[in-house]
Formats: C-alpha cells, sequence, structure tokens
C-alpha cells in the first residue's frame, strides 16, 4: 500500500483500517515517507496484536522511505 507523502497519523490510521478489512493470515507491504512512521506503526502493531515481518529503511531520491511487511493476526 503506498502511503508516500503522508503524514503522520495518517500512514498508521491507513495502516489500522486496511488491517481492518483483512482476514487472519493476510500481508500487507507499507511504504511511507514519514520518519515518524518508524515509531507509529510498530506501536500501532503491538496495540492490534498483528505482526511486523520486516521493516526496511532506504535512501529514495531526496526522502527515505520505509517499508513495513505486516501480517494480520
Amino acid at each position: 500500500m503506498n502511503l508516500r507523502g503522508l503524514k503522520c497519523p495518517l500512514p498508521a490510521l491507513r495502516v489500522k483500517k486496511m488491517l481492518a478489512s483483512l482476514k487472519s493470515g493476510d500481508l500487507i507491504v507499507a511504504e511511507c515517507t514519514d520518519p515518524l512512521a518508524a515509531l507509529d506503526i510498530p506501536n500501532l502493531l503491538r496495540q492490534t496484536g498483528d505482526t511486523l515481518e520486516g521493516q526496511e529503511k532506504a535512501q529514495e531520491k531526496a526522502e527515505v522511505l520505509l517499508t513495513f511487511r505486516i501480517r494480520k493476526a
């Protein structure tokens, strides 16, 4: 899911909304450019009980791209 350009708290809110529509075992990949997502999304997953399977940080042109692999519990 492309969350590039969205600022806090929108990336976490969109991930939460997407997770609510999934069934157990589904996987989503969220791409964010907001640096606060590195804190917000793992905190959200601790609250929801869903699993952060992977997190990557890459430099893309002038901004940092954060990619989260999330498995619905």
